[in-house]
C-alpha cells in the first residue's frame, strides 16, 4: 500500500534524527495528495530521505506522531499489539499488577493512548485521531492481553478538540462498576472510574505516597489538595497522630471520608472544605503549626503563558506550607505542571525558603512513578516533581 509523504522544511530533521517525536505543523514543507487524516505517512527530510513513519493529521499543531524510525517495520495491528504487550511486561517486572498505568503514550511508543488499570479493569484515553481510528483493535489487544472484566473510555477532555475528535465516554467492553476498589502499599482505594478525576486515580503518585511512610509516625500530617485521599490515608495507616485533609471538592472528600471507614481511619482524619490558598493564609496569620505538611495541587501552568503566574502562585502557597511546619517538621511539595520544571520548581523553593525566614534542607527528591516513564526525548512525558524538605 503506497503511504502519503510528508517533507520536512530543511533544517527541521535535525530534531527528529535526536529522537523528537512530535511534527509541528511550521516544520513542515509540504505533504502530499495521499496524506490522509489519522492515516499512516512517511516523514522525509529536506532531500526527501526516510526519517520516521507516523500518524497524520491536518488538523492539529501537531500534525505529525511518529510511531517508527525503521523504514522496513510493518505498521499494523500486529504492530500495536507488540507495544502493549511489551508496556504491560514491563510494569509487570516491576512488580505491578493491582493498579498501575499500562500504557503512557509516547513513552511506551503509543503516542496519544493513555490506560490505566484499577484491579480487573481498565480506562483507557485516546488524544490522537490516529489512535482513535484504530481503537478497536487497541480494545481487542488489550482485551487478548490483560483479559480486564471492562474497559471504560475517558475520553472526555476539551484537548480532543484540537485533534478534530469529540468529548465522549463510555463502556468499550464487558461491564464496569461505579466504583472499584484497589490496593496502594497498605491502603485500600475506591476509585470512580466513570466520573473521577483524569482517568479516575492519580496513579503517578502511587510510589510517593509509599515514600512519606518516615515523615508520619506520631506526627501532626496536613494534607493540601487532598483529592479522594490518596496521601491521608497513607498518613494515618504509617502512623500520624491525626491528619487534617483539605480540599475544595466536598464531593471528593465524601469520597476521601469514605476510604478513610474502608481502612479504620476514620477516627485519625479531620477533612476541610476550603481553597487552599484562603486556608493556608489563615493557618499562617493564626500561627497553626503541623509536623508534616503535604502540598500536592492540580497544575497551575497548564501553557507557557500562565508559567508566570503559576510561579506566583506555587511561590505563596510553598511560603506558607514553611510557615506552618512546626520546627524539624517536613514538607513534601510537588508540582504537576510540565512547564514548571524539576529546576524551575527548586528554584521557586529556593526563593520561598529565603522570604520565609526559616532554614530549609533538601532531604529527597521525588518523580513520578515507575509505571510513568517519562522519554528523554517528549519533554512533556516528565511532568510530576517533588521534593522531601526538612523545615529547621
Amino acid at each position: 500500500m503506497e503511504r502519503g509523504q510528508v517533507c520536512l522544511r530543511r533544517g527541521e530533521e535535525l530534531d527528529l534524527r535526536a529522537g523528537k517525536l512530535w511534527v509541528y505543523d511550521n516544520e513542515i514543507d509540504w505533504v502530499d495528495d495521499l496524506c490522509r487524516d489519522g492515516e499512516l505517512v512517511e516523514i522525509l527530510d529536506s532531500r526527501l530521505r526516510f526519517l520516521a513513519w507516523g500518524f497524520f493529521n491536518s488538523q492539529s499543531k501537531i500534525t505529525v506522531r511518529v510511531l517508527s524510525r525503521d523504514k522496513n517495520e510493518t505498521v499494523d495491528a500486529a504492530f500495536f499489539r507488540r507495544r502493549l504487550q511489551a508496556a504491560w511486561d514491563y510494569r509487570r517486572s516491576l512488580g505491578f499488577s493491582n493498579a498501575c498505568r499500562v500504557v503512557f503514550g509516547e513513552s511506551d511508543g503509543l503516542p496519544g493512548l493513555t490506560v490505566d488499570k484499577f484491579g480487573d479493569y481498565l480506562s483507557l484515553q485516546i488524544l490522537s485521531l490516529g489512535m482513535e481510528r484504530i481503537k478497536d483493535q487497541l480494545v481487542a489487544a488489550l482485551v487478548d492481553i490483560i483479559q480486564p472484566k471492562g474497559i471504560y473510555e475517558r475520553d472526555d477532555v476539551p484537548v480532543r478538540e484540537k485533534e478534530g475528535l469529540p468529548q465522549i465516554t463510555g463502556v468499550l467492553y464487558g461491564q464496569v462498576p461505579p466504583e472499584v476498589e484497589i490496593v496502594e502499599h497498605e491502603a485500600r482505594m475506591l476509585v470512580d472510574i466513570p466520573g473521577g478525576q483524569k482517568t479516575g486515580h492519580f496513579l503517578d503518585q502511587q510510589e510517593n505516597r509509599g515514600r512519606i511512610k518516615p515523615y508520619c509516625p506520631g506526627r501532626s500530617v496536613l494534607d493540601l489538595c487532598s483529592h479522594t485521599g490518596g496521601f491521608a490515608i497513607h498518613a494515618a495507616l504509617y502512623g500520624a497522630s491525626s491528619v487534617e485533609a483539605v480540599d475544595v471538592s466536598e464531593s471528593a472528600l465524601e469520597m476521601l471520608r469514605r476510604n478513610a471507614a474502608l481502612n479504620g481511619a476514620e477516627e485519625k482524619i479531620q477533612t476541610v472544605a476550603a481553597n487552599v490558598f484562603d486556608y493556608m493564609k489563615d493557618c499562617d496569620e493564626a500561627g497553626k503549626r503541623f509536623d508534616t505538611v503535604i502540598c500536592d495541587p492540580p497544575a497551575f501552568a497548564k501553557s507557557k503563558k500562565a508559567l508566570e503566574a503559576a510561579y506566583r502562585g506555587y511561590k505563596e502557597l510553598n511560603l506558607r506550607c514553611m510557615r506552618v511546619t512546626a520546627p524539624g517538621g517536613y514538607l513534601i511539595t510537588c508540582s504537576c505542571s510540565q512547564f514548571m520544571t524539576p529546576e524551575l520548581f527548586l528554584q521557586m523553593l529556593r526563593e520561598a525558603a529565603a522570604d520565609s525566614g526559616r532554614r530549609v534542607r533538601l532531604i529527597e527528591t521525588l518523580i513520578q512513578s515507575r509505571d510513568h516513564p517519562a522519554a528523554l526525548n517528549a519533554e512533556q512525558s516528565l511532568y510530576l516533581k517533588g521534593y522531601i524538605l526538612q523545615i529547621v
